[in-house]
């Protein structure tokens, strides 16, 4: 058995729990479930994301993304993440931990996106808050940073409920749909979050057990 199965096994058993809702690491037999969702949902979340190349749906870009995944997971640099619906184990999003900087920054960034039927439903929130204690807890970092568009109001708002603070704005920061788009920068600290309840959502396992 090669080590990548072996990896991909205890990626797998990754999972975070949260109201309505669970994430885990993607997988390669996610492909057709994730191709469809994204597909459905393409004019609705380009306009928020960098120009999706020719290739971006097909089986071999995807298995390719999902190496891509696991090196950087195994790395420490990242861990991106698939959100289903607990009752349905349906996947509706994705929220990244991308750009984890250790030394004296432990920091990161996230992302996130979701699939258009689902939007407007509390579900990204959910997940996020599910997500927060284990970046704080067992990634064990002291600051979470996400940018967004500034009419994205719905990725504003959702910042803004989880109890983001908005620190500063940034000219021209990401290529987005072909154009280099200005954001807002927010940052939540692990001191922010405290006494904000998310102590209640289950998390297991943790990396490497």
């Amino acid at each position: 058995m090669s080590p990548l199965r072996l990896l991909s096994r205890r990626e797998s058993a990754l999972r975070i729990d949260g109201e309505q809702v669970f994430l885990r690491m993607p997988v390669r037999q996610d492909y057709k479930t994730w191709a469809e969702t994204r597909a459905a949902s393409s004019q609705f979340l380009q306009p928020w994301e960098p120009i999706w190349p020719t290739d971006d749906l097909t089986r071999r870009s995807f298995h390719q993304r999902v190496w891509r995944y696991e090196q950087e997971y195994r790395e420490g640099k990242a861990l991106p993440l698939f959100m289903f619906l607990s009752d349905e184990n349906r996947l509706v999003g994705g929220l990244n931990i991308s750009n984890i900087r250790r030394a004296a920054a432990q920091s990161c960034m996230i992302g996130y996106w979701m699939a258009e039927e689902n939007a407007g439903k509390g579900l990204m929130l959910a997940g996020l808050r599910a997500t927060i204690p284990y970046i704080f807890d067992v990634l064990q970092l002291h600051r979470i940073e996400a940018a967004c568009i500034p009419d994205n109001t719905r990725s504003v708002r959702l910042l803004e409920k989880a109890n983001f603070q908005y620190e500063g704005y940034l000219r021209g920061y990401l290529n987005i749909n072909g154009k280099w788009r200005d954001h807002k920068l927010y940052a939540l600290l692990a001191s922010d979050r405290l006494g904000d309840g998310q102590e209640q959502q289950q998390i297991s396992p943790k990396p490497g057990t």
